[in-house]
């Protein structure tokens, strides 16, 4: 076989498993809508407001709940059958993403149903989100596990290329209001796709027995394990400074470039086609040492660094790019290191502090964020959030060497 195809057949190995095919498949459709969500309630809150503040608050009250409730829901992703319990979270949600598009519609809504709603949608995801991570491992197991969490983030940057794409079409043509009742409708390919899995070919690890003080178990034994600390502690200050595009990208797109929500939504979709690239890079990977996590996060922030200075729209699309390919790719490395260091009977809590580490922060930084944007302008806000980048990535790349050195067999174990 040709390299080429070699190349290629590594790259999409995880899609030969029948039941990952599917979620795949209703993960695509599912989290388009979802994009499409989140620059709608942007911009939603921006007309209603014409504050950076008001829309750091809105995306602060989404993932605060991860932040106290996600190492709760990690341990009932232990405890319960994953499948069933991603029924529930994605039924929720669902509904939650048509009552406000019912809102939007009639003319109904107000300031503090949008800040509900995104609350929440906050206590759905703090479930749904470990969920979802630690049932890839039961769908594809250990030999594909980084194939399938690339493979993963390439979806999830091909919706934001797709969602914010369309958002900013409906936005300026039909209305806010479809892009939340497309989302609702969106919710459904997901649903469906768990439905007609096989459940005799998935792996379940067993639920997890009650017993007390498992939580704080799971907080020892990642405090004790570098290879998992080390990780989520960059993730929670990357979240905490560089990842609030959805506050400083309106704001940029608005005030920096005199654009509109099409320009917001351009902005998002660059990004996303940079993420593809960035997953495609992580899924052709065999082994990525946890070392190259604190190189991707400074080329990260040098990117971002170049975003905050671009003197036009079209410098600050190329640099875009590149923060879309490093970001993800930092993400799905630092996603594969949990999943392949943490022990099954841990897994589903590791990940839900991964949810308390990159998404948790969020209600901490971005009120901070917006409020910098508002009042010192976005290109202050972005490069906040670069210098935070450089800075993890140059004083954690000695450290993470250090777990790569006593840590390889662990990591090619399978």
């Amino acid at each position: 076989m040709n390299a080429p195809g070699v190349v290629a057949r590594r790259m999409f190995a995880a899609l030969s498993v029948r039941n990952f095919r599917l979620y795949f498949i209703g993960q695509m459709v599912s989290v388009s809508g979802t994009w499409m969500q989140r620059v709608a309630q942007a911009w939603l809150v921006l007309e209603l407001t014409g504050s950076g503040t008001a829309v750091g608050a809105v995306t602060a009250l989404q993932f605060l709940p991860l932040l106290i409730v996600a190492p709760f829901g990690g341990l009932v992703a232990d405890r319960v059958n994953k499948r069933r319990l991603l029924f529930l979270t994605q039924s929720l949600a669902g509904s939650m993403a048509a009552i406000l598009g019912v809102l939007v519609a009639f003319g109904l809504v107000e300031l503090w149903m949008v800040y509900l709603l995104a609350f929440a949608l906050g206590l759905v995801g703090s479930f749904d989100n470990p969920a979802r991570q630690a049932f890839v491992m039961e769908m594809v197991g250990r030999t594909r596990i980084t194939n399938a969490v690339g493979l993963n983030s390439v979806l999830v940057n091909v919706a934001r290329i797709l969602g914010p794409a369309v958002a900013g079409v409906l936005i300026v043509t039909l209305g806010i209001g479809l892009c939340f009742l497309l989302n609702a409708v969106s919710y459904l390919a997901l649903i469906t796709a768990l439905a007609i899995m096989r459940d005799e070919e998935l792996d379940h690890p067993g639920p997890r027995p009650r017993e007390r003080g498992q939580l704080r178990d799971s907080f020892a034994y990642v405090r004790s394990t570098p290879r998992l600390f080390v990780p989520l502690l960059m993730m929670a200050v990357i979240s905490l400074f560089s990842y609030e595009f959805e506050v400083v990208l309106p704001l940029m797109a608005r005030f920096s470039f005199g654009g509109d929500a099409d320009t917001f939504g351009l902005m998002f979709a660059v990004m996303g086609v940079g993420a593809v690239v960035g997953g495609l890079y992580t899924a052709s990977s065999n082994d990525r040492p946890a070392a190259s996590l604190s190189r991707i996060v400074a080329i990260f922030g040098v990117a971002m660094l170049a975003v905050s200075l671009a003197p036009n729209l079209g410098v600050a699309l190329m640099g875009l790019a590149v923060v879309g390919a490093t970001g993800t790719s930092f993400l799905a490395m630092g996603n594969s290191v949990l999943q392949l260091t943490a022990r099954p009977e841990m897994r589903g809590r590791v990940l839900a502090l991964r949810a308390v580490a990159f998404l948790g922060a969020r209600p901490l930084g971005a009120p901070v964020v917006g409020w910098i944007s508002e009042h010192l302008g976005p290109r202050y806000g972005m490069g906040i959030g670069a210098l935070a980048a450089i800075l993890v990535g140059i004083t954690t790349h000695r450290r993470l060497a250090a777990t790569d050195s006593s840590s390889t067999n662990l990591v090619r174990r399978e």
